[in-house]
């Protein structure tokens, strides 16, 4: 695979990746680029003991976290409001129904609740984060979130545990889930 394939196949999923790790779209599209950077620097030194996608992913997780250690970081010099980080055009491969208002129904139900959950995945701690969102935006197994974070397969499930215990608890405490006969919605308390 050469770079060009790499980088038209990754660099959305990095992007978004990185918006929901950093909840700042814009440094995540700096962060990408700088990630890709690293990648045609180095892809003749990848050895493939690894997927690619593993070994892109460990860039970007890298990134974020020196960007975390940062004085730039700790000084809060670039914080933002998240939710705004929606994904686009994505089909519920679940609507079973020809009707289009109620796809689009659904769709905005389910963008309405990411929203909602994707303002307090930012209030998980950075470690649970990095996991649940590797896992459950990714959709990356144990085992490749594990090889991204230098982990072994049963902290990773712990901290997936962690992760989603948190949001929960910090959703029972800001967020009052409502299902309703034309839906779901989520109200801040």
């Amino acid at each position: 695979m050469d770079f060009k394939e790499i980088y038209k196949e990754y660099y959305p999923k990095i992007v978004r990746y990185l918006a929901r790790i950093l909840n700042d779209k814009d440094l995540a599209e700096d962060f990408t680029q700088d990630v890709f950077i690293r990648v045609n620097e180095n892809l003749q030194k990848f050895e493939g003991r690894s997927k690619i996608s593993t070994w892109i992913y460990k860039i970007a997780t890298n990134a974020a976290h020196d960007y975390f250690k940062s004085a730039s970081f700790q000084k809060g010099t670039k914080q933002t409001v998240g939710g705004e980080f929606l994904e686009e055009n994505k089909e519920d491969k679940n609507v079973w129904t020809g009707d289009k208002s109620a796809i689009s129904d659904q769709v905005l139900e389910k963008k309405e609740m990411n929203s909602c959950i994707k303002r307090y995945v930012q209030d998980i701690s950075e470690n649970y984060r990095t996991v649940f969102v590797l896992s459950e935006y990714e959709g990356l197994k144990n085992k490749e979130i594990a090889d991204i974070l230098g982990l072994s397969i049963d902290t990773v499930k712990i901290r997936l545990y962690r992760a989603r215990t948190q949001l929960k608890k910090k959703m029972e405490e800001g967020c009052r889930i409502t299902y309703e006969e034309d839906g779901i919605s989520c109200d801040e308390i």
